[in-house]
């Protein structure tokens, strides 16, 4: 493309943002609006696949020793624990400290191990937690065939329905995702659309004496292109104060929620929602402009 060609692709967009002014602001306004929806919706979806992966990472395996076993044999088996695949820590659980959780547990109800008296029935254990929570079952089965085990409990039913629950999360936020692009595209397409339509006498006469297709294309891509930048920088603006007041609210009301953190996420949700606004604004211009260039 020649630099004098160029220049005037670049003056004939502002020429037409300023001639059309009120069409475009109504452009650029519903850009900004379908973006920042889009964007509330991808820090929401984000967020729910942090909550899952943070909920399956707390999935551990309690690893119940046999009366039997001495200590000798509870540290050999212990550094044999560590030596698994898949294993990344492995804490060793006394019979005490066992006993102390369960009463804090009960709370109000504490009074029902006083029968039990000096008496301790509860094993020695193993909480292990493993790189993949897709490992949890097999290496529960491995680990009860080990000599000492006398059960590897996971919380077999609840691991499986919070599995299919983190899955079915992944599955609608992706959905969502595309379908709410998809809108999005067609909401902007069509409001561009009308701005090609008020000039399609102007096409149509270029057509005539002769432009190309991609000489009449390029100054409303360029434009579709600026509209896509400026209501994508608007929506970004707009989003990140949204999504700070969020984050202090929730932070406020639940303090351990595992929210994305502000920086550096915001950042590239900035960089991603202004790089969408100029694309969609180049693929919605491109494709109003294509039956209007059928002359």
């Amino acid at each position: 493309m020649k630099l004098r060609t160029s220049e005037y692709f670049i003056t004939e967009v502002f020429h037409s943002l300023r001639r059309n002014n009120w069409m475009s602001f109504a452009s650029v306004g519903t850009v900004a609006v379908s973006l920042f929806v889009l964007g509330v919706f991808l820090t929401l979806v984000l967020n729910m696949n942090r909550l899952a992966s943070s909920l399956e990472s707390e999935v551990q395996i309690s690893v119940y020793l046999e009366d039997s076993v001495k200590t000798s044999e509870r540290k050999d088996l212990q550094k044999e624990l560590e030596k698994m695949q898949g294993i990344e820590s492995v804490k060793y659980v006394s019979r005490e400290e066992a006993k102390e959780r369960l009463t804090e547990r009960l709370g109000d109800q504490k009074y029902l191990l006083d029968a039990l008296g000096d008496q301790n029935p509860l094993p020695e254990s193993f909480e292990l937690t493993v790189a993949q929570p897709d490992m949890v079952e097999t290496a529960a089965k491995a680990i009860e065939k080990m000599d000492g085990v006398e059960a590897a409990k996971y919380g077999q039913d609840v691991v499986k329905h919070l599995f299919d629950i983190t899955r079915l999360i992944r599955l609608f936020g992706l959905a969502l995702m595309v379908l709410l692009a998809a809108a999005t595209l067609f909401i902007i397409s069509n409001t561009i659309r009308l701005t090609v339509f008020a000039r399609r006498k102007e096409v149509a006469i270029m057509k005539y004496v002769g432009a190309t297709d991609w000489f009449i294309r390029w100054p409303f891509v360029l434009e579709g292109v600026v509209m896509g930048f400026v209501g994508g920088a608007l929506a970004a603006i707009a989003l990140r104060s949204f999504y700070a007041a969020m984050a202090a609210k929730i932070y406020n009301t639940l303090a351990f929620f595992p929210l994305m953190p502000q920086y550096p996420f915001m950042n590239y949700v900035t960089v991603a929602i202004i790089f969408s606004g100029m694309a969609i604004g180049a693929l919605g211009s491109a494709i109003s402009l294509k039956r209007f260039l059928k002359v």
